[in-house]
């Protein structure tokens, strides 16, 4: 049976994503939030980034439409604007990657407090939602990529409990994934990767946690590591690899796994391709998982 609510939001979405870039692209102009070249990245060229600005601005419309719906959606809406606003700012001028922890860590307390959790879990899931967070900041390395990586996870979000505001903003998703692959007119920036996110790790955390059970912690920590996905896995291991060499986990590198791949392959298109795969082949798994019996 056609599902029309599901059909609505994919399709306002889309368009919303699709036709706000070119203002972000404009302002990016304006403002000089531009993307230059360097040792470690990949593109050529200046790139406009900041088409996080559409993403943001949709989401906080849609929390205000369905808030009596779903009251977490307040919460995260607000987390979500700082964790927005923090990045938009960095992509503007840096900031020390401390402070970004620290704010991504308040911005991840704002959704987890209110679902009064024991103490442990409510600590794993503010420090999930933190890393997962700029997991996918890491991660967006490559045209396509960071963006094509969230659109999968929010398919797993609808799959696991119905989510139409995450399957909107994977719609949102969409829409600026045609300016930004497979040649990119725009970058997501600083404040577009670190919402998304923030926006999945919220949105997984409210649908798995609540009905988590205290005698359910390994379940749950596969899960956690299952569908924070390849951005989550390919940063623990850049954290680790860092520190193992003595430098500090916020130390930029070529290391990950899309640098060793497109090195091996050449190509873009291809790379994005294995670990959009990959994440996809993660994601199935751990739906299977959770709706399995404990």
């Amino acid at each position: 049976m056609l599902d029309v609510k599901l059909l609505l939001f994919i399709i306002a979405g889309f368009f919303w994503g699709g036709l706000t870039a070119p203002v972000s692209i404009r302002l990016a102009g304006l403002y000089g939030i531009i993307d230059v070249p360097d040792a470690r990245k990949i593109h050529k060229g200046k790139v406009p980034r900041g088409a996080g600005l559409g993403l943001w601005a949709g989401y906080l419309l849609m929390a205000v439409v369905m808030s009596e719906e779903t009251p977490a959606l307040k919460f995260i809406a607000t987390g979500a604007t700082l964790v927005f606003l923090c990045g938009y700012l960095d992509d503007m001028c840096s900031l020390s990657p401390y402070l970004r922890l620290v704010l991504h860590i308040i911005a991840s307390s704002m959704v987890v407090l209110p679902l009064n959790l024991n103490m442990l879990a409510s600590a794993i899931a503010i420090l999930w939602i933190a890393g997962v967070t700029s997991a996918y900041n890491l991660i967006d390395g490559m045209n396509g990529l960071c963006i094509s990586l969230f659109i999968a996870s929010s398919i797993a979000l609808f799959f696991l409990g119905r989510s139409y505001a995450g399957i909107y903003t994977g719609a949102m998703a969409l829409g600026i994934l045609c300016w930004n692959f497979p040649s990119a007119q725009t970058f997501l920036g600083d404040g577009g990767s670190t919402l998304l996110g923030y926006l999945f790790g919220s949105h997984f955390i409210t649908i798995v946690l609540p009905s988590a059970g205290d005698s359910e912690f390994l379940r749950l920590i596969v899960l956690l590591v299952l569908f924070g996905g390849v951005p989550f896995i390919d940063t623990m291991t850049a954290f680790i690899r860092r520190m193992l060499t003595g430098k500090s986990p916020f130390y930029p590198d070529k290391k990950h796994l899309h640098h060793i791949l497109i090195s091996l392959t050449g190509s873009n298109v291809v790379t994005v391709t294995i670990m959009l795969s990959l994440h996809l082949f993660l994601l199935a798994y751990g739906l299977r998982i959770y709706f399995s019996a404990p």
